[in-house]
Order: structure tokens, then C-alpha cells, then sequence
């Protein structure tokens, strides 16, 4: 199998509050983790803030002793130029209003996604992240039912009604200082973010989301110019959907973008459901078609048995309303097995946590390596298969 010597990626981070540099912070500190692991040596570069997005070079190489003169090749080298296509200025928008208008947003994305038949869909085809979307409204829920309670106690226990004078202001410190803080244990008013950006990516009827989306499409286009062995757009979470769209558009624009090219679309941990099972996601469920029966692209979706917030098992392309289209390529994949018994343990109760293991650094070899995947040596695809090796003997 002949070894990647330049790759290009395109990389479509999760909805995280976090800018191009510091992924390519979180992306540096994980490929240290993975080169202790597997034994070669990484060297990541300075972010190129000139470019937008966000892009760096990841130089991997075979960890051997320095080659006496004339005795031939030090080992492999692989050089990897990555492009963080981050959507941090969407969540920064998303998160910008005050706690009420938040609140008020999240409630309105969890009604439209109820009407168009998305928590139906979750429930259907993987009921553990329809629990996921319906855990902060239901919380919030009960927030806003008790403090009710506290300002009309005094009506209930037979008390003048001039009582709920410190029975309000009593209910508003409930809410204020003791179930906010308390709720940002479980990132709730992010998730309330998370869907509304969910309902934006679903519908298409967000004139700014559209118009960041087709920036975005024409800034990737200009990064797949840059000539290499492999081309590997990967996507975690919420950024799969984005990928998707972005993906979506340059077939729709060029249906040939990618020929001669050998391309690996790899989601990890993916959220393109959570957007395509709204009856007005007809544009993301087509893009996925355009993406599925693309001939240059392998596409590899990642799933976790203990992740609640991926689809696991879930044909995400027939899903999508293409049965007929070449499948994804599922690749399952346990934490576990990637951390040492005393760090999972640690984490396992994190939902959040756990999910972003797709893109961390591992504490053991396992079958699955994001630093692989996006630099390492061996073509994305040797990922598809569990018996290929990962790394060169």
C-alpha cells in the first residue's frame, strides 16, 4: 500500500465555542497524545491566521535513530495541511442574546423540530438521542414550573395576596441563582443553542446562515486547488451537517470538483440526522445524495456504542431518503477502548465528554486515531477495515 507523503484536510469542528486557533490548539495537544501511542514523532505548525480559514501543516514521520552517512532513508514522512472550518462565529451569534431571549429561542427550535417531525425520527431510529434533545427542555422545564410554585405559594396556602411581594422576587432568586448555575453543569442554554443552529442547518431559511454557508463553500474550494495524495474532509457532530451542505454545494456547482482525486469523507460522531429528519431538510437529504453516489468519495461514518449523541448503527444515507445510493461505510468504535480504565471511568458519566473523544488524543492503541486519520501516514480509507494496519510495519 503505497504510504500518504501529502495529504490535504478539511476539518468542520462540532458546536463548540471555540475559534480556528484553538482547534488547532485542542488538534496539537491530541496528535502529542497520539504519537506517545503509536511511537512517531509530530511536529505541528503555527496557525496561519492569514488564511480563512484557519489552516496549519502537521509533519508526521517514522521515529528512528539518525542514518549513518550513505545508509539510505530515515523512514516515512507525511505532511499534512489542515484546514480548521470551524463555525464559531455562528455559535457566538447564537449565544449573543440575554438569558430570557435564549431560553425563549430554545423553547421555539424544540416546538418546530416537534412539528416537522424530528423527535419523532430520533425516537424511532435511536431513542437514546431522542432523550439527548429532550433533556434541557424538559429540565428547564421544571425549572420554570417551580419557580411558578415559589411565586404563588402564598395564593396556595391561603395567604393576601400581597404576599407574592417576596414570594416573586424569591422565585426570580430561585431561578436566577440557583437553577442557572446548576443547569451549566449540563450546558444547557448551549444546547438550546445547539438547536436552534440545528433548525437553521434543517430549514435554509436563516439569510445569514446561508450566506456563511456559501462563503465557507468557496473558501474550501480554493483549499482543494492545493495539489496531494489524499484529500480527507473530516466532520465531528454538528460540523458533519455543515460539511454536508458545504460538500453539498461544490457537487451541485461542479459535479466533477473531485475527479482524479482520491477522497475520504469521514463523520465522526454524526449529527447530519439530527437536522435531515425535519421534513424541511429537503436540500441537506439531497446534498447527502449528491455526497453518497459521488464516485471519488469514500465517505466513513464513525459511531460509538457509548456516545448517546451520534446515531449508532443508523444507515444515515438510506435514512436520508436514498436507499438505492452506495452506503457509508460504518465504523464502531468504543472509548474504552482508546483510554485507560481510570480516565474512562472518569469521563464515562460526561456525556458531552465522551463525545468529544472522536477528536482527542488516545491513551492506547486502539482501532481508531484522529491523528491517524488526518496525518498520519497510511490513506484514510485503511480505517474501513479492522483488520488493516495503521500504521507502516
Amino acid at each position: 500500500m503505497k504510504l500518504i507523503e501529502k495529504r490535504v484536510v478539511l476539518h468542520f469542528p462540532g458546536f463548540e465555542p471555540l475559534d480556528g486557533v484553538a482547534h488547532r490548539a485542542r488538534y496539537e495537544r491530541s496528535a502529542r497524545q497520539s504519537a506517545a501511542v503509536w511511537g512517531y514523532s509530530v511536529e505541528t505548525g503555527a496557525a496561519d491566521e492569514r488564511n480563512d480559514p484557519v489552516s496549519f501543516e502537521v509533519r508526521t514521520a517514522e521515529r528512528v535513530a539518525a542514518p549513518e552517512v550513505g545508509t539510505g532513508s530515515p523512514g516515512w514522512q507525511t505532511k499534512s495541511r489542515i484546514h480548521m472550518v470551524d463555525h464559531d462565529i455562528l455559535v457566538r451569534k447564537l449565544r449573543a442574546g440575554n438569558t430570557l431571549s435564549q431560553i425563549i429561542a430554545g423553547f421555539r427550535s424544540c416546538a418546530e423540530i416537534m412539528f416537522e417531525g424530528g423527535m419523532r425520527g430520533y425516537f424511532r431510529h435511536a431513542w437514546r438521542f431522542g432523550l439527548f434533545f429532550l433533556f434541557p427542555f424538559l429540565l428547564t422545564a421544571l425549572a420554570i414550573v417551580l419557580t411558578a410554585q415559589i411565586a404563588i405559594m402564598p395564593y396556595g396556602l391561603g395567604f393576601s395576596p400581597w404576599h407574592m411581594l417576596w414570594s416573586g422576587p424569591l422565585a426570580l432568586c430561585f431561578f436566577i441563582f440557583a437553577f442557572l448555575p446548576f443547569s451549566e453543569r449540563f450546558h444547557t442554554r448551549h444546547l438550546f443553542a445547539d438547536w436552534e443552529m440545528a433548525v437553521a442547518l434543517g430549514r435554509m431559511d436563516r439569510t445569514d446562515f446561508n450566506d456563511w454557508l456559501e462563503d465557507r463553500a468557496t473558501a474550501v474550494r480554493k483549499a482543494l486547488e492545493e495539489e496531494a495524495d489524499e484529500y480527507v474532509i473530516s466532520s465531528h457532530s454538528m460540523g458533519s451537517s455543515v460539511a454536508a451542505h458545504i460538500i453539498g454545494i461544490l457537487l451541485e456547482r461542479e459535479p466533477e470538483i473531485f475527479k482524479g482525486k482520491r477522497v475520504v469523507f469521514a463523520t465522526l460522531g454524526s449529527a447530519i440526522l439530527q437536522c435531515a429528519l425535519m421534513s424541511s431538510a429537503t436540500l441537506l437529504r439531497a446534498r447527502v445524495g449528491l455526497i453518497a453516489r459521488c464516485p471519488e468519495i469514500s465517505w466513513l461514518d464513525v459511531q460509538c456504542l457509548t456516545d448517546s449523541i451520534n446515531f449508532y448503527k443508523v444507515p444515515v444515507v438510506a435514512v436520508s431518503g436514498h436507499a438505492d445510493a452506495p452506503q457509508a461505510k460504518m465504523i464502531l468504535i468504543r472509548v474504552k477502548q482508546m483510554l485507560t480504565r481510570e480516565h474512562y471511568r472518569k469521563i464515562r458519566k460526561d456525556q458531552l465528554r465522551v463525545h468529544r473523544q472522536y477528536v482527542l488524543g488516545p491513551d492506547l492503541q486502539a482501532p481508531f486515531d484522529f491523528t491517524l486519520l488526518t496525518s498520519g501516514p497510511m490513506p484514510a480509507s485503511v480505517f474501513a477495515d479492522p483488520d488493516e494496519k495503521r500504521m507502516p510495519g
